[in-house]
C-alpha cells in the first residue's frame, strides 16, 4: 500500500480557501483514496499555530480538522515522543547549513523509519533530503 507523509502545508491549504495551494490540495485529495496517510503531533501543532491568528471561525475549523484526523481510520497520527524529539534534534544539528525547522527534522526522521518516500507538502527541504514532494 502506498504510504504518504502529510505535512502542515497540505492541511493549511485545505483549510484556507485563499491559500495559494488550496486548489492543488483539493485536486490531490482525490488521488489519495486508498493511500495510507501518516502525520504527527508536531504537524498538528503547526496547523494550529498557523491558523491561531486567523480568527475564531478558522480556529474552530482547525480544531475540527484535528479532531477528524485523530478519529480517522485512514490517517495515522504519530505522537511526539522524547525519542522523536531527540532524533529530530540530531538531524537538525547535522543540517545547520539548511533552513530546516525542528518539525521538518522530526518529520524526516519519521519518513525514514517506515521508508516513506512521498511527502504531501510544497516544502523543498524534503526534496533536499531525497523525498518526493507532492504539492
Amino acid at each position: 500500500m502506498r504510504r504518504v507523509y502529510v505535512d502542515a502545508a497540505y492541511y493549511i491549504a485545505l483549510l484556507l480557501e485563499n491559500d495559494d495551494l488550496h486548489r492543488a490540495a483539493l485536486r490531490i485529495s482525490a488521488d489519495l483514496l486508498g493511500t495510507a496517510l501518516i502525520t504527527s503531533d508536531p504537524i498538528l501543532v503547526e496547523v494550529l499555530a498557523h491558523t491561531s491568528r486567523l480568527g475564531p471561525r478558522t480556529r474552530r475549523e482547525s480544531v475540527g480538522l484535528i479532531d477528524d484526523l485523530r478519529a480517522s481510520d485512514g490517517v495515522r497520527v504519530l505522537p511526539q515522543t522524547r525519542e522523536l524529539f531527540d532524533a529530530g534534534l540530531d538531524l537538525y544539528r547535522r543540517r545547520l547549513d539548511k533552513g530546516y525547522s525542528m518539525t521538518d527534522c522530526m518529520s524526516m526522521v519519521i519518513c525514514r523509519e517506515p521508508e516513506i518516500t512521498e511527502v504531501l507538502t510544497h516544502d523543498q527541504h524534503f526534496a533536499q533530503e531525497g523525498f518526493t514532494v507532492l504539492l
